[in-house]
């Protein structure tokens, strides 16, 4: 019995231990992760208007990450432009914002990936009629954020299906932003990731209505330092033991993302 105890012991121990060494030092110093966030892009991450606090996936994924590792959460708010300074200046451990994998972002940053996404065309349901399949977009204005990769995608598919009618792209300031030139009339159609649609359209009731299916594939990801090997492989360990307990699950079904759901965390899948 005593040796049995023993060994139960031991090996909690070394559990312990093989953790800490996967984490980074000054991780396992703190007693915390710090994790950049911009919370202006539900439902992954908002503030609740109620209550201000931090509220979205994202929000309760990270809580949930850090259950796992065994250390406190420090969400750092900053702007989309830091997420890459951020990271390669150590101001933060990682970043957890509904951040795109993109091939180009690999340099400074490896993603572990938890969310399957694609731009959506999307108008106003007062003009569905006018859209009732893409081919309607060729020749229109569209709008989408222009700090993301939207902009070369439209473009892509409208060469591929506009001929000589191609669409008219219009830069926004974000997707807040093309849904306030859409509901302008200053665009007839807008892009953002089909992963935020459904929760919009529950907020702002008969206000849109989607085109088609997602234009590409891509995926979203906690970008952590490239040197940082061990805190990718624990962060990749965290979120796929999420999803063999049922928790991910839970939370994407909390926030209409269950279309959306990875059935394992990848490693810079995205192009």
């Amino acid at each position: 019995m005593k040796r049995l105890i023993v060994a139960t012991a031991l090996f909690g121990a070394m559990s312990v231990q093989a953790l800490a060494v996967e984490l980074p030092a000054e991780i396992t110093k703190r007693g915390s992760i710090k994790l950049a966030v911009v919370p202006n892009y539900p439902p992954m991450e908002f503030r609740d208007p109620a209550t201000n606090a931090l509220s979205g996936f994202d929000i309760e994924l990270g809580e949930a990450i850090a259950r796992k590792l065994g250390v406190k959460l420090e969400w750092q708010e900053t702007s989309f432009a830091e997420f890459m300074p951020s990271i390669a200046t150590g101001r933060v451990d990682a970043v957890l914002s509904g951040f795109t994998d993109y091939a180009s972002r690999h340099e400074i940053a490896t993603f572990v990936d938890y969310l399957r996404t694609g731009p959506q065309f999307f108008v106003q349901q007062s003009r569905a009629a006018e859209f009732k399949d893409t081919a309607a977009l060729c020749g229109k204005k569209v709008g989408a954020s222009r700090r993301t990769k939207y902009p070369e995608q439209i473009a892509a598919w409208s060469e591929k299906h506009c001929a000589g009618n191609p669409v008219v792209f219009v830069g926004t300031d974000g997707s807040a932003d093309a849904r306030t030139q859409l509901k302008q009339g200053r665009i007839d159609a807008a892009v953002q990731g089909n992963e935020t649609l459904p929760y919009i359209m529950d907020l702002e009731p008969s206000a849109y209505t989607p085109v088609g299916e997602a234009i590409a594939d891509q995926f979203v990801g906690i970008a952590v330092p490239v040197k940082e090997k061990g805190l990718q492989q624990t962060m990749l360990e965290a979120v796929d033991g999420l999803i063999a307990d049922g928790t991910y699950k839970t939370l994407l079904a909390k926030w209409k993302l269950t279309d959306n759901a990875l059935e394992k965390a990848t490693i810079n899948a995205g192009q």
